[in-house]
């Protein structure tokens, strides 16, 4: 079987990103934040993405751990799993 038609929740584990990303309304606006800290979900992902390394995020905010770090990306990668996608014209 090919790995297309395989569900690839088998293949690849996911982390449990609940444990980590925390959304309060009264806090950074009810942005999703690592842990409960003011540090959202979009920070790091636009660190990494401005070409920041693991180390260098970890160095610059020593409350943050790898595994902040991995369920930010878990947790977009799930957000972008349960978008709508437009079919092509």
């Amino acid at each position: 079987m090919a790995l297309d038609q395989r569900d690839k929740s088998d293949i690849i584990p996911t982390m449990d990103y609940r444990n980590y990303i925390t959304i309060e309304p009264d806090k950074r606006s009810g942005k999703p934040c690592i842990r409960g800290l003011r540090i959202t979900v979009q920070d790091v992902l636009e660190y990494l993405a401005s070409g920041m390394t693991e180390e260098e995020i970890l160095d610059d905010f020593p409350d943050l751990t790898r595994e902040d770090i991995k369920a930010c990306l878990a947790f977009a990668a799930d957000r972008e799993r349960k978008l709508i996608t437009v079919p092509a014209a």
